[in-house]
C-alpha cells in the first residue's frame, strides 16, 4: 500500500505552549507504516501559507497545522482550491476552532487522530480574497486583536486585560449591511462572521452556528454599559448572550458590508488591513478537516 505524504507546519512562536519537543513527538507517534513524514517551521508573518501552497505542489495528502488559530488560518489559506486534508495540533493560545471540532490538546491524542484518518468536508468563508475557517469580526473584536498581536504575553488574561483596558473608550462605530436582499444600517460595538461557534478561550457568541451547513451567523454586538462588563463576560462563557437585547443574529451566505475607513479585521485571533468595502461569502464544503 502505497504511503500516503504528510506535511507538519509549525508555529514555533504561537501561544504559550513550548514546542521544544515537538519533533521528537511527532516522529514517535506518527504512523510511519501509512504516511511519509516532513516537518518545517515557520519563519514570518503568511510563511505558513508559502509552505502550504508549496507541498500541495510536492504532492502533499495531508498537512498539519501545529499552532493556534493564526496558524491553522495561514494553511487554510495556503489549501485554497485544493484537495488536500487538514490536519490540527492545537497549540495556540485560544485554539476556538479544535474546541469546536473536539480535536484533542494533548499532542499524543492530536496525532493518534491523524493515524486515523478520518475526515470531513467543512465550510470555508472568505473576506474580500482572505479565507477564515472560525470566525471574523470588525469592530472593537478586530481592535483587540490587533493590540493582542503585539502583546509581550499571550494566553487567555493577556487577552482579557486588553479588552478591558480599551472597552471603556471605545465608541460604537456605523456599518451598511446588504444581505438576504436587504439593506440594513447599525451601529455597533462590532460584528462578527461565525462559521463556528467558538469565539476563543471556551467563549461563545453564536452558540448554534455550525461549520457545515453553508451559512454563517453575523453576529451584530451593541455595547453593553460598562458597569456590567463582567456580566458580558459570563454570558459569553455560558453561551447565553444571544439571548439578550445585546446581539442580533442574521443567518447568510454571503454579504456586503461598508464601514468608513480602511481597518484591521479579525481573521481567526489575527489582524488583517482590509479595505472599507467587505464582501464575505461562504464557500461550502471546500476544505476536507481531520477530525475525531
Amino acid at each position: 500500500m502505497k504511503k500516503q505524504k504528510i506535511v507538519f507546519i509549525i508555529n514555533p512562536i504561537s501561544g504559550i505552549v513550548r514546542k521544544k519537543n515537538i519533533n521528537n513527538q511527532i516522529a514517535l507517534y506518527i504512523n510511519k507504516e501509512k504516511y511519509d513524514y516532513l516537518i518545517m517551521n515557520t519563519e514570518y508573518a503568511g510563511h505558513a501559507v508559502e509552505l502550504t501552497v508549496q507541498s500541495v505542489k510536492d504532492g502533499a495528502d495531508i498537512i498539519v497545522a501545529v499552532g493556534g488559530d493564526g496558524s491553522v488560518n495561514e494553511v487554510v489559506n495556503g489549501l485554497k482550491g485544493s484537495n488536500v486534508k487538514l490536519g490540527i495540533i492545537p497549540l495556540g493560545s485560544g485554539n476556538g476552532l479544535a474546541r469546536f471540532l473536539k480535536i484533542p490538546f494533548q499532542i499524543k491524542a492530536a496525532i493518534d487522530l491523524i493515524n486515523c484518518g478520518k475526515y470531513t468536508s467543512v465550510d470555508t468563508v472568505s473576506v474580500n480574497e482572505r479565507l477564515f475557517l472560525s470566525i471574523a469580526g470588525i469592530g472593537f473584536d478586530a481592535l483587540v486583536a490587533k493590540r493582542f498581536a503585539k502583546y509581550h504575553k499571550r494566553g487567555f488574561w493577556s487577552y482579557f486585560t486588553i479588552a478591558t483596558k480599551e472597552y471603556r473608550m471605545y465608541r460604537p462605530k456605523k456599518y451598511q449591511l446588504s444581505l438576504n436582499g436587504e439593506t440594513i444600517k447599525r451601529r455597533a460595538l462590532m460584528i462578527v462572521f461565525a462559521n463556528s461557534d467558538q469565539f476563543g478561550y471556551n467563549t461563545s457568541i453564536a452558540p448554534y452556528a455550525k461549520i457545515d451547513d453553508g451559512m454563517i451567523d453575523v453576529c451584530i454586538v451593541k455595547k453593553i454599559p460598562v458597569y456590567k462588563m463582567l456580566f458580558f463576560i459570563q454570558l459569553l462563557f455560558l453561551k447565553q448572550l444571544y439571548k439578550t437585547n445585546y446581539l442580533e443574529i442574521i443567518q447568510t451566505n454571503e454579504l456586503w458590508i461598508e464601514r468608513k475607513r480602511n481597518k484591521v479585521v479579525n481573521i481567526d485571533g489575527e489582524p488583517v488591513k482590509l479595505s472599507k468595502k467587505l464582501h464575505v461569502k461562504v464557500n461550502h464544503l471546500a476544505l476536507n478537516v481531520i477530525i475525531p
